[in-house]
């Protein structure tokens, strides 16, 4: 079922699990989605390392509770409008990566691309887990995948100068 704005803004999961409205973009709300996570991600940069640790545990555990149960009143698994788990995802990835905003571009297009295109495990898991967990670990796991891909990236930079 398709959820309607009112549903969405007025209902505290949907409200969560949409990312505050931004799950109902018409176009890539996924992506935008992300977008709601860069000024978090970006003033998590201000606290030391521990709360900024707690915080991303928060968003990854109640976000898999919030995307598990939304999904669970939409009768969709992993309705395309629940963005939670690119939040916390993203907010996760940019715990890995230098706090910087040269990093965060570079973050944020290399997670879209691994969670758009999805390539192994990343679809397997996306298709085969199913409630709140498998709706996060796919994201969770493009983000890994973009920290790895992005270090090593760097690295790679570092040992041709």
């Amino acid at each position: 079922m398709k959820p309607g704005v009112r549903e969405v803004m007025t209902q505290p999961v949907h409200l969560l699990a949409f990312g505050f409205g931004a799950g109902l973009s018409p176009l890539a709300p996924g992506t935008i989605g992300t977008l709601v996570a860069v000024p978090l991600a970006a003033a998590a940069w201000l606290m030391p390392l521990w709360p900024r640790v707690a915080l991303g545990i928060v968003l990854l555990v109640g976000g898999t509770w919030i995307c598990g149960e939304s999904a669970r009143r939409l009768g969709v698994h992993d309705y395309g409008g629940i963005v939670m788990d690119e939040i916390a995802s993203f907010y996760l990835l940019m715990l890995l990566l230098p706090a910087n905003w040269s990093w965060m571009a570079a973050g944020f297009v290399m997670f879209r691309i691994f969670d758009i295109a999805k390539p192994w495990p990343i679809g397997p898991l996306d298709r085969r887990v199913g409630g709140g967990f498998g709706i996060m670990l796919d994201d969770v796991v493009a983000a890994l995948f973009a920290a790895l891909v992005l270090q090593l990236g760097n690295l790679a930079w570092k040992s041709l100068a």
